[in-house]
């Protein structure tokens, strides 16, 4: 029997960010609303409440500028803590975004200089997520884009792009370290347009690196609705190409500035669609979660407990839509049609294609069938409610 606690359990592998707890509530218009977490106390929080793992941002733990000695005493402290609670440290990146030096973007400033100094300072990250047993090394572009498209060829921006990429591809190699890269896209904000905006982007520019089978995508809720596409089709597309390392869940309304609302807290439905996919096709990854209490929280701990459950409740929602027989029923039906046809254009052959040209398919006895996707719509949404 399925339990209805909706608690957490560390085999559901759920991670939060470190910058998620840590956010202060400050936007472009108003003042912070309460205090920042100390890094320590947001991993301790997470894995009292049975998180798997956390994520991190080289300076959401080690501040910039830190001398070696204060490094070598957090991670020391950071790798104590895991070890007493068993969290894992399931997602690394770099802050490539936030020091004024990387204004006009890091891998893609037109400074060179630039340039290598955000390269080194991933390096040195990499080394950290290495200490730590972290796998996944995630690149968000926050300042990889332009607002004056004069001020650079795009063209020249994904070869310095992709020349740092294939550096540290070959510096990972080299150090002999368990990691894989993941890029996070997004089509807009901070800055006007960002490069790699979308997964299929995503999906072309690793085809052109040194090593693609080191690369892959973390895709995130609120970036996809940024851009107006589905979640849903967005993840499927990274899932369909093998390239889904990491998962980025929260919620937005669509075209707006980036929200990080809590996932389905905007749109029930669309969040129960991803839970569903990831389920369906057996997605091994941890389930991260990248959003920001609401500005009038005092505290981030209410945000992680409701972003666990509803996960949860929606999981269970998944596995009533497999048990309902009327749903299946009509699954059953709409894919059932001409079986005997199915698979026909998998390989090609000149007979297959001669036999297919002479086939007689005739579009107006196909257009008479019954397609009931009102009914099966309305089947989701009374298992989302609650009345099945």
């Amino acid at each position: 029997m399925p339990s209805h606690d909706y608690a957490p359990t560390r085999d559901d592998r759920f991670a939060f960010g470190v910058w998620c707890l840590q956010n202060r509530g400050r936007d472009p218009f108003g003042d912070v609303t309460r205090r920042e977490f100390p890094a320590l106390e947001c991993i301790k929080g997470l894995a009292q409440r049975n998180c798997y793992g956390f994520e991190f941002h080289d300076n959401d733990i080690i501040p910039f500028g830190a001398s070696a000695t204060l490094r070598d005493q957090i991670v020391s402290d950071i790798k104590k803590l895991m070890a007493d609670t068993g969290i894992k440290a399931t997602m690394a990146t770099t802050n490539t975004f936030y020091h004024p030096v990387f204004k006009d973007g890091a891998f893609t400033s037109s400074d060179p200089a630039v340039r290598l100094f955000a390269t080194q300072k991933v390096m040195r990250c990499i080394d950290l997520a290495a200490e730590f047993g972290t796998e996944i090394f995630v690149f968000w572009g926050g300042r990889e884009g332009v607002e004056v498209d004069a001020s650079k060829d795009p063209i020249s921006a994904a070869g310095w792009f992709r020349d740092s990429l294939n550096f540290l591809c070959e510096y990972v190699r080299s150090q002999g370290y368990k990691i894989k890269f993941s890029i996070e896209p997004k089509p807009n904000e901070p800055r006007g347009d960002l490069f790699l905006p979308t997964v299929g982007s995503v999906l072309a520019f690793i085809q052109t690196l040194a090593h693609p089978g080191m690369v892959g995508i973390n895709p995130e809720t609120a970036h996809i609705k940024m851009a107006g596409l589905n979640p849903y089709h967005e993840f499927a597309q990274a899932l369909d190409a093998g390239k889904l390392l990491d998962v980025h869940l929260n919620g937005q309304k669509p075209l707006r500035f980036d929200q990080d609302l809590t996932f389905g807290s905007d749109d029930i439905k669309e969040a129960f669609y991803t839970v569903k996919l990831l389920l369906d096709h057996k997605y091994q990854g941890t389930i991260g979660f990248d959003a920001h209490p609401y500005r009038t929280e005092s505290d981030p701990w209410d945000f992680v407990d409701r972003s666990m459950r509803t996960y949860l409740i929606l999981r269970e929602k998944a596995r009533r839509f497999a048990e309902c027989k009327e749903i299946q029923d009509i699954l059953k039906e709409l894919h059932g049609a001409h079986a005997e046809l199915a698979g026909y254009a998998k390989s090609f052959s000149k007979e297959a294609a001669a036999k297919l040209k002479s086939m007689d398919l005739n579009p107006e006895a196909l257009v008479s069938r019954k397609l009931p996707y009102e009914r099966l719509d309305q089947l989701v949404t009374e298992i989302l409610l609650g009345v099945i």
